[in-house]
């Protein structure tokens, strides 16, 4: 039997491929089924008559659905052709974070609850969910942050500084999930650090981020022009810095992931340092931050592509020689 032929998906392309179609060559895409694929591989037979497969790949941007593991409606798309010849197969390999820990670090309640039982620090909180709870008082006093327990790039969240803006916050928060958190206000230096790797994960020189738009890092720092300064090495102490580092590799394989992550933290005044989020498809072009941390610690972009896409086949070897 002829070897399969591999199709590879790197963590950067994609992380969900939707659905298959084998047909003609210009038949584009048709005939199966829609499926859902995450973070492993697949292989497909071709059946006679068929010149070209079809793949409808999405998931090249972050944040809810597809960082979640999930499929429908994610960020980009693109439709990959190939030539194909009756017999052969086609095995698809797909990098970065699978289903659970990409659903995991998506759900901010869930992941907190993990990272606790890991040993990782973070933020104190209390969970709020749609019909049962209305908010009440802050169990953590003022300042406290609300946010939406499953979405991203900080739409949502409040920084509430008195008791007459709890509730409007926390119906702002019910907007956009039917589970929210409410979550103690920590002082300190937004720091990120960029993991890569599989079963033996490394850390990025950490950076600082400096918020030019608003006061904190909200959805207009984050994406506005000129709305953030990435300062890279973060100014904080050696000490630190390793803490930074260590506590990002042991986030990373708590929360089951592979390839790459990006983990965020808060490092307060007296060196304390708290995981704030982990980003299983972070942002993801030359000159976002986890490229940028990679190139500060000697991995420049180009050798950081061949790097994932090289993990990705390693986990593919290692999956497919296990045993059911």
């Amino acid at each position: 039997m002829p070897r399969p032929r591999r199709v590879l998906f790197g963590s950067v392309l994609a992380i969900s491929v939707l659905a298959i179609g084998l047909g003609p060559a210009d038949a584009g895409l048709a005939t199966t089924e829609p499926f859902e694929f995450t973070g492993g591989a697949q292989e497909f037979a071709v059946p006679d008559g068929v010149q070209c497969a079809t793949f409808d790949v999405f998931g090249a941007a972050g944040g809810d659905p597809s960082e979640a593991g999930v499929a429908p409606g994610a960020g980009a798309e693109a439709l990959v052709t190939i030539p194909v010849t009756p017999g052969e197969s086609i095995q698809i390999n797909v990098g970065g974070a699978g289903v659970a820990g990409s659903a995991l670090a998506m759900d901010k309640d869930l992941f907190k609850a993990v990272m606790r039982d890991n040993g990782v620090p973070v933020a104190r909180s209390r969970t709020l969910r749609r019909g049962r709870d209305d908010g009440g008082e802050s169990p953590f006093g003022f300042p406290v942050v609300v946010k939406p327990a499953r979405l991203g790039s900080s739409v949502g969240i409040s920084i509430v500084r008195s008791a007459e803006e709890l509730h409007p916050a926390v119906e702002l928060a019910f907007r956009h999930d039917e589970k929210i958190l409410l979550e103690e206000f920590l002082e300190g230096v937004e720091v990120e650090c960029s993991v890569l790797g599989n079963e033996d994960p490394v850390a990025s020189v950490p950076g600082e981020i400096v918020p030019l738009a608003s006061d904190w890092y909200d959805y207009e720092a984050k994406y506005a022009e000129g709305g953030m300064e990435l300062v890279v090495p973060a100014r904080i102490s050696p000490e630190t810095t390793a803490r930074v580092q260590e506590l990002a590799v042991a986030a990373f394989v708590a929360g089951d992931c592979e390839g790459m992550a990006r983990v965020d933290f808060f490092a307060a005044p007296d060196g304390t340092v708290t995981v704030n989020e982990l980003n299983t498809i972070p942002g993801f072009t030359a000159t976002s931050v986890y490229a940028k941390l990679f190139e500060a610690s000697g991995l420049p972009y180009g050798e950081l592509l061949d790097r994932l896409v090289a993990l990705a086949l390693e986990r593919h070897e290692r999956r497919r020689a296990l045993r059911f």
